[in-house]
């Protein structure tokens, strides 16, 4: 990246003017600065040591219904002249899209939050190096593993600034770090992998490198000897690792460009009963240290907390400012964007509430059925909303964790699933979208 002595702001409002003057009629642009280490640690040693430091610039440019952008790592006076050039041509090239636009001033009027989103910068490398080798000693001093494959761990910096033609100028920085361990455990043909992490905004919230590591260890070993189950009807309890991508999916049915395109399995369902009413779900962009925290969104509009579902009732779609014309609604301030492409509506801080049942609880009663602790495949169908993806994890036998299983397919309508669904009360936020322990009735399990 060119040294440069102009301030990333300075530099946005004259790459926006450069662009008015060169014919677009609106602009907006964004840069994201960011710095990082991370570290790998393997067999007792060093395996690898990244440094990272860098930024990237993309422009937004529109000539009446045409848009198009463009993004450069380059940031001398050169290269900015030639994205301006590129992206006004490409914009005068595009298809008419009448739902194109910034923000009007009125949008972008509303008080930004102040956010608890960065720590106080970066790791040392020697404590990053020190974190990795303590997990995997830790996972290595569990009896019945076979080999640590991988311990990382990391931290990074990040500076996002944008500013637009409509006025919109701000900035937010974050910061983040990591701890993780894979690992092997039995041996031959009869091994098993598993994994877990800490992935955290704050340094002093990342769980312990020792307990990354044995928990990673203990996971892998009580997955040995893991059978396959007959085919049945039974219930199907999500651990909270799984659980979220339930959640994930409820949110991708929400977006507002999936619901104008009428490719969302719930299209037709706002205002409408879809969970149970013991359920909440919410997002949230102003909760501290959260991982997807920020103050404004990808096109400039404050964003607020939102009750997505309230008493098992859908309040709101997630949109940004192109899906919301196309439904004749207001943005919700959702809208996410990188350097490259246009924006698009993205859940922020997106999680159920947590219930009242311990996750003991709520399978006590379960004489038999699959506790899931992983999903693979992609086997979702978002315009019908047909569920059946192959999945491991332990049978339930009287209310009790009996043994691992493996090679299996759950399969059921995410419609179904959402209106018979229970809520444990071990909620955690771990990945952005969260859930708890979830219990989901009637499920069809394939097996042998």
């Amino acid at each position: 990246m060119p040294h440069t002595d102009i301030l990333p702001q300075e530099q946005l409002a004259q790459l926006i003017q450069k662009a008015r003057s060169s014919g677009a009629d609106a602009a907006d642009a964004l840069l994201v600065e960011g710095r990082s280490v991370s570290v790998a640690w393997r067999g007792g040693k060093l395996e690898s040591l990244e440094h990272a430091e860098g930024g990237d610039l993309g422009l937004r440019v529109l000539i009446g219904h045409k848009q198009a952008s463009v993004a450069s790592s380059d940031r001398s006076h050169a290269a900015l002249e030639a994205m301006v050039e590129r992206a006004v041509a490409m914009a005068k090239a595009a298809s008419e899209d009448p739902f194109c636009g910034l923000a009007s001033p009125e949008e972008i009027g509303g008080v930004r939050a102040e956010i608890e989103m960065a720590d106080d910068g970066q790791m040392e490398t020697e404590t990053l190096i020190a974190l990795a080798r303590e997990s995997e000693e830790a996972a290595l001093s569990v009896k019945g593993v076979a080999q640590c494959e991988s311990t990382d761990a990391g931290s990074s910096e990040t500076n996002v600034y944008m500013a637009a033609s409509n006025g919109f100028a701000g900035h937010y920085r974050r910061t983040s770090y990591s701890i993780s361990a894979v690992v092997l455990a039995g041996e031959g043909t009869a091994m098993e992998r598993d994994y877990d992490f800490s992935s955290v905004v704050f340094k002093s919230d990342l769980d312990s490198a020792t307990q990354i590591g044995q928990n990673a260890a203990q996971k892998a070993v009580m997955s040995l000897g893991a059978r396959k189950m007959p085919s049945c009807k039974v219930p199907v309890v999500f651990s909270p690792r799984v659980a979220h991508e339930l959640v994930d999916h409820f949110a991708d049915a929400i977006l507002g460009s999936a619901v104008a395109r009428g490719t969302s399995f719930l299209k037709d369902s706002l205002d409408k009963i879809i969970f149970p009413e013991t359920i909440t779900i919410m997002d949230d962009p102003h909760r501290a240290r959260g991982l997807r925290s920020k103050p404004f969104d990808g096109e400039g509009l404050s964003t607020t907390p939102r009750k997505i579902v309230d008493q098992g009732r859908l309040t709101s779609w997630l949109m940004d400012l192109r899906s919301a014309r196309q439904l004749d609604m207001k943005s919700t301030g959702h809208a996410s964007r990188g350097t490259t492409g246009v924006p698009h509506p993205s859940p922020t801080n997106f999680y159920m509430a947590a219930g009242e049942l311990s996750p003991d609880a709520l399978i006590k009663d379960i004489k038999s059925g699959f506790y899931v602790t992983e999903m693979m495949g992609m086997g979702i169908n978002d315009v019908t909303g047909d569920f059946s993806q192959a999945a491991r994890g332990f049978w339930i036998e009287n209310g009790q964790i009996a043994f691992p299983v493996s090679e299996m397919t759950v399969a059921s309508n995410l419609k179904a699933m959402f209106l018979n669904l229970t809520a444990a009360n071990d909620l955690t936020f771990r990945y952005g979208i969260d859930a708890p322990t979830l219990r989901v009735e009637g499920m069809t399990i394939a097996g042998v």
